[in-house]
């Protein structure tokens, strides 16, 4: 079971801001991908490279590049859709799949698949699974079982917030995948919105609250 925490000032110093009420919807899209990317940066730091020769205006030289198939980003719909920029500013040739879940007003950890699209071959690829908030875990859960069931095997999940309930679930139910955290919050309230959390990071994204 792998889950690491945040700790970087940078990162904690702008989730901060993005919890802000006041903060505008132009600048919680700002900070969700700026977040992303330092996420991202931590958390690719065990891609795989290969060396290659190279000529400088100097010399020939032997360097490092990535190796491997391409990495893969998979936003949860529609939340997610605002950490793809972070992460393809680090890795522009990344493919982008997607996957959309439906969370039943009246039952807080149904959900019900609505759409999906997976980067091929996604069996070789590193595969990035991005959501702002992981609550309850229950879309978590079910975008991964859709990778697996698609044949994705190398699988890291980013979360810009848990709540300790989500991250207890998803681990439980997928224990080999890596697990990125900014923060980790308090707890659920009985709606199941992460306390203190920052509000619904899709209406703040989008500007539909």
């Amino acid at each position: 079971m792998s889950v690491s925490y945040m700790t970087h000032p940078l990162i904690r110093h702008k989730i901060t801001l993005l919890r802000k009420e006041n903060t505008s919807t132009n600048e919680f899209r700002k900070l969700v991908e700026e977040i992303a990317m330092l996420m991202g940066y931590e958390a690719l730091s065990d891609l795989e490279t290969k060396d290659i020769t190279v000529k400088t205006p100097i010399e020939e030289s032997v360097q490092p590049v990535i190796s491997g198939k391409k990495l893969a980003v998979v936003p949860i719909l529609r939340a997610g859709l605002g950490m793809v920029n972070g992460i393809l500013a680090l890795v522009p040739s990344a493919r982008v799949g997607h996957i959309g879940l439906y969370r039943d007003p009246q039952k807080l950890t149904n959900r019900t698949n609505i759409t999906a699209s997976s980067p091929d071959p996604i069996d070789q690829r590193q595969i990035v699974v991005v959501d702002p908030m992981l609550a309850t875990g229950g879309s978590a859960i079910a975008a991964v079982d859709f990778i697996k069931k698609h044949g994705g095997q190398k699988i890291k999940f980013m979360s810009i917030i848990a709540a300790p309930e989500g991250v207890d679930a998803l681990m439980k139910a997928h224990p080999d995948i890596q697990l990125y955290v900014g923060c980790l919050d308090r707890e659920l309230n009985e709606n199941a919105y992460i306390c203190p959390g920052l509000g619904d990071a899709g209406d703040r994204i989008f500007g539909t609250k």
